[in-house]
């Protein structure tokens, strides 16, 4: 028979052998490193064609975002919306806090020419991906008329998918269509027309644009023409995911 003092000192050196181990799982535990969020890009090529007789549209401002819009209808303006639609200024719609990315026009898209744009985003967490894309650009013999397409949804186009439409034009309500030669910043107003004015002297809400008058139908001082005269659509924009 096994003696107690035998058990007793069989039972410690057990004891000592687990201490030494740690006696604890913990110890087994393996760190397994997290894993990085999936990068997930968006890209769209946008190709704008200028639909009017006599009217050069401003440098487009191209822009992807996930939240916001760039003007609601009977509200007021942004300033940023209001430099575009008065001076064709797009530098403040593409530097907007809402913008994930954006891209410019190369100059103006004159009347019957197109323009193709190419704009991107790459996000960390496909979840957080709700694509709009959004486009403006002023109609430059104006005093501040512009046209665009505004938070369109497309990230549920597929890869090689396109959608295509045309634009109406908006009066941004920043400035009273007088179109004298000292307020449109285009050709017709000789080039020395004034841009941007931060006074607001109209309705101040955005509503669609009635037109202009010209001189040839009266409008005494008018800088424009018949020629300069536009009706909807004023653009046709193709959308393509490509990638």
């Amino acid at each position: 028979m096994i003696s107690i003092n035998k058990i007793l000192a069989f039972t410690a050196l057990s004891t000592l052998v687990l201490s030494a181990c740690g006696g604890s799982s913990s110890s087994s535990k393996v760190m397994v490193p997290e894993t990085p969020d999936p990068m997930f890009t968006q890209s769209y090529q946008v190709t704008v064609t200028n639909l009017t007789y006599a009217q050069p549209m401003s440098p487009i401002a191209l822009v992807l975002h996930n939240e916001g819009q760039l003007w609601t209808m009977g509200e007021m303006a942004s300033v940023a919306l209001e430099n575009l639609a008065e001076s064709g200024d797009n530098s403040d719609v593409l530097a907007d806090s809402m913008v994930l990315s954006g891209q410019g026009g190369a100059g103006l898209l004159m009347p019957a020419m197109s323009e193709v744009l190419n704009v991107s985003y790459t996000f960390t967490d496909v979840n957080n991906a709700p694509m709009k894309l959004s486009l403006a650009t002023m109609l430059v013999n104006t005093n501040d008329a512009f046209t665009g397409i505004n938070a369109l949804a497309v990230n549920n186009l597929a890869v090689g998918e396109s959608i295509s439409f045309t634009t109406s034009s908006y009066d941004s309500g920043t400035e009273k269509n007088s179109e004298l030669m000292a307020t449109i910043p285009g050709p017709a107003g000789g080039g020395t027309g004034e841009g941007f004015n931060a006074e607001r002297d109209d309705i101040d809400k955005v509503a669609m644009h009635s037109g202009v008058v010209s001189v040839d139908d009266g409008l005494m001082g008018s800088a424009l023409t018949q020629a300069h005269r536009f009706d909807n659509p004023t653009l046709a924009v193709m959308v393509t995911r490509t990638e």
